[in-house]
């Protein structure tokens, strides 16, 4: 095997790699049991055919290319062992040539990040102060939702509780056809069509109304946006809340129930105040990571980055048509080239690899690990909190990416707790060197972006392996 290096100067490094027939010969016979397995020749038994004879009558080249992705991946992998090369994720193959066998295989190397001075940093949360405005916002929450719906007489307003009879069409197409159904009219509410609430607004009990609707030209169904919607609704029923006093009546019928009404409006601004205490911890623990990117070297090869916008693009395309998503169908929906929403995921990418790659630094630095135990406590807490989805919760967790996925997230979670702790001046652990903190393989990564996809040959000369 002959191997030519070129290093570039974003972390790329491009192998030339020849086979001569001595390399590829340990391929071949992979090949002729893959080949021999559906291929008939005349005298012999499916498979019992002698080597010579498959290889004549087959041909060496379609024995190379029976096994081409497999001879490709497997001398590739060996080259980068021999050149002593650290990686990054899957090479970018190309075929050269078929005679002697030949391919460019472009190798992302790993990235290379320097924290700087973030043990300087300093910074403090921001104090948490509940007031009492916000107790009474949810006292009045609570004593709503404790309210039962009563029958009334008067017309319908906002926030009743109004059962209708509901027709709609557009242009002859029938796009409602309700019966019996409960409807919450509020003055915002967008529901089957924005406006359609006002008109409910004081209609009586019994009371048939037909009015029309403007759709809007932005409405997520394109055959509908823009025309008009004729209505006609009948109001069966009109109800409204009665809202109980905020008394020890009310705390006693609240969940489990409290003995008084101090009890709850205490246990209302507990609640309220543990909640603003994770908002401003977390909200403090971003802002220290967005200091340290800020004050951090982060260099990745230009190959890594396009894999990543390559996750992004798949990401979106799902997002809109699903898991199968055809990449083609969704530029051509949102009318754009691939070249223009590449260049558009372009920062993201470039973020998203930043803030994982110095969460993976800082954790390397630290010496920051989650082990089995702290993985089977979290699930414990997820299921013994889910009730009768608790079972069906452990099951989920049991398999083996549901197990790194959720180490992921404990992960990030402790490093964003051991920054919190050191810009604040707390002193650590042990401290890891920066070299130490590079060599860390990329099966340890946190918060990551997602895994760059095996190494394919190209099945023609000048093929390239990448999605593009």
């Amino acid at each position: 095997m002959k191997i030519t290096k070129e290093e570039t100067s974003q972390l790329d490094v491009v192998l030339n790699i020849e086979l001569d027939s001595e390399d590829i010969e340990p391929y071949l016979e992979r090949s002729l049991k893959r080949i021999s397995s559906r291929v008939d020749i005349p005298g012999f038994r499916r498979g019992k055919a002698p080597r010579y004879l498959m290889e004549n009558y087959v041909g060496r080249d379609a024995l190379i290319r029976e096994s081409l992705d497999y001879i490709v991946q497997q001398t590739t992998d060996k080259a980068i062992t021999e050149e002593n090369l650290t990686i990054f994720g899957e090479p970018d193959v190309e075929l050269v040539e078929m005679e002697p066998l030949s391919f460019k295989a472009i190798v992302p190397q790993e990235p290379v990040v320097d924290l700087g001075n973030f043990r300087d940093l300093r910074l403090e949360p921001e104090p948490v102060d509940v007031i009492e405005e916000q107790v009474n916002e949810v006292l009045e929450r609570i004593r709503y939702d404790a309210a039962p719906w009563e029958p009334v007489d008067g017309p319908v307003k906002f926030d009743n509780l109004v059962t209708l009879d509901v027709d709609g069409s557009v242009e002859g197409r029938s796009v409602a056809d309700d019966r019996g159904v409960d409807f919450v009219p509020t003055q915002d509410n967008p529901y089957p069509f924005p406006g359609f609430s006002i008109h409910l607004e004081g209609m009586k009990g019994d009371q048939s109304k037909e009015f029309t609707i403007q759709i809007p030209e932005d409405f997520q169904d394109e055959t509908l946006a823009g025309k008009e919607c004729r209505f006609n609704v009948k109001v069966l029923a009109i109800k409204e809340k009665v809202l109980p006093e905020l008394d020890d009546e009310l705390a006693k019928g609240v969940g489990a129930g409290y003995d008084t009404f101090k009890d709850l409006r205490a246990k209302v601004l507990q609640d309220l105040t543990e909640q603003k205490e994770r908002a401003a911890r977390n909200a403090f623990q971003e802002k220290s990571l967005e200091e340290v990117i800020k004050g951090a070297s982060v260099e990745v090869s230009y190959l890594t980055i396009e894999r990543e916008i390559d996750h992004l693009l798949e990401d979106q395309a799902q997002a809109t048509q699903g898991r199968n998503a055809d990449i083609e169908t969704y530029l051509s929906n949102v009318g754009k080239s691939r070249e223009e929403i590449r260049e558009e995921l372009r920062p993201g990418a470039q973020e998203r690899l930043t803030r994982f790659l110095v969460l993976r630094s800082l954790a390397q630095t630290e010496g920051i690990e989650v082990g089995p135990e702290e993985i089977d406590t979290e699930i414990e807490n997820f299921t013994s909190s889910s009730g009768e989805s608790g079972e069906s919760l452990r099951k989920a967790f049991s398999s083996e990416s549901a197990r790194s996925s959720l180490a992921n997230s404990i992960l990030t979670r402790k490093i964003l707790e051991r920054l919190g702790e050191i810009v604040q001046g707390e002193s650590g652990e042990e401290e890891t060197s920066q070299e130490e903190a590079q060599a860390t393989p990329i099966e340890e990564r946190t918060d990551q972006p997602k895994e760059t996809k095996g190494t394919k040959a190209a099945q023609s000369k000048g093929g390239s392996t990448s999605d593009d």
